[in-house]
């Protein structure tokens, strides 16, 4: 980034040496981004994170299609869900929230149910955040093109996990701090011949379809990060899903009542999260943080609510058993020993057994 901070600190927009030099750099982030989606250069956007780039996917697809219908489901991130709620209140746009089992899986025969000849958009998490089931992505899409109806993908848990490219989708959106690049960085990729009606409006930046001026450091940061995380990405997932699968059969063997939530097996590498009935889940942490621990109860974006997670109720968990939810994640770059693990395994242990 360093470079677009300082010597090459030109707006893009402008047709002069210095803001040639940071169009040059902004068409080349673009074109490193579009390699690893498998996308055209024309398709990337670049925004300012995560939920924006799910705004304007859900808001812009579906308002640009005229269509008054949208598939989703109601284990989906607070950015997606809003937006439809958003959609419904102010658009009149229908909102179905499609099924999922008590994986958070949902199945392709389920989606064609719920489509219709008015469906303008399906909006589907290629991994969920708070549990980490991995959804069959391309089977989804295969079902929506069938009855022509576009798929956006909400990538953000799944880039440097999951592979991004051949999945068909119409859009897909990637959050910056995910994947190591700086907070407030974000991609929305969407396929330049679907109609879009933008976010934000102004002087027609990002080929219309966001206007203002783009953070060029920002888009070579983002850019740069995908492209090491896609390559580190294979080797990363097998390391770290070892982890994981060892931390989660000695909580299930020694922790009495935990229950892993989520898929068992089709999860992300470095997502276990459990429920602890007859706990208190935000107790758990503070034991857990004094024990050297850092987890979570669920999505970052609702931290500090009293609430039971949205998503382990539409698993059809009880009230009580969602608000004992503690998410533990592996990050990139976790040691291959097995002392983490171990360490993390006693300090759940300890905490489960020591609330209140």
């Amino acid at each position: 980034m360093a470079p677009y901070l300082t010597r090459f600190f030109g707006n893009p927009s402008s047709h002069h040496e210095v803001g040639e030099a940071a169009a040059s750099a902004l068409d080349d982030a673009r074109s490193r981004v579009a390699g690893v989606l498998g996308m055209r250069t024309s398709d990337i956007l670049f925004t300012s994170g995560g939920t924006e780039s799910n705004n304007a996917a859900i808001k812009g697809l579906v308002l640009g299609s005229g269509k008054k219908h949208l598939v989703t489901t109601a284990i989906e991130h607070e950015s997606v869900l809003a937006s439809a709620d958003y959609l419904a209140r102010l658009h009149g746009v229908d909102v179905t929230h499609a099924r999922v089992d008590a994986t958070g899986t949902l199945t392709p025969d389920t989606l064609a149910g719920e489509l219709r000849d008015d469906t303008a958009l399906v909006s589907v998490g290629y991994a969920n955040n708070e549990i980490g089931t991995v959804q069959n992505a391309t089977a989804l899409v295969a079902v929506a093109h069938d009855r022509r109806v576009p798929v956006h993908l909400d990538a953000v848990q799944a880039a440097g996990w999951l592979p991004l490219a051949g999945l068909g989708a119409d859009a897909l959106t990637v959050a910056g701090h995910k994947i190591g690049a700086p907070k407030g960085t974000g991609i929305l990729a969407v396929r330049g011949r679907l109609p879009f009606e933008p976010l934000l409006h102004g002087g027609g930046q990002e080929r219309g379809r966001r206007s203002g001026t783009p953070d060029v450091a920002g888009a070579v940061a983002i850019a740069r990060a995908l492209e090491l995380a896609e390559a580190e990405r294979t080797d990363e997932a097998e390391r770290v899903s070892g982890l994981r699968d060892e931390f989660v059969a000695r909580v299930l063997d020694l922790v009495p009542g935990a229950r892993l939530t989520g898929h068992p097996s089709r999860r992300l590498p470095g997502t276990a999260s459990f429920v602890f009935p007859g706990t208190n889940g935000e107790t758990v942490l503070l034991e857990l943080e004094r024990r050297g621990i850092v987890s979570s109860s669920g999505s970052a974006c609702a931290a500090g609510s009293d609430e039971a997670s949205h998503v382990l109720l539409a698993l059809g968990l009880p009230h009580d058993d969602a608000r004992t939810a503690v998410r533990f994640t592996f990050p990139h770059g976790l040691t291959a020993s097995l002392e983490p693990v171990a360490r993390a395994v006693q300090a759940a242990v300890t905490a489960v057994g020591s609330p209140e």
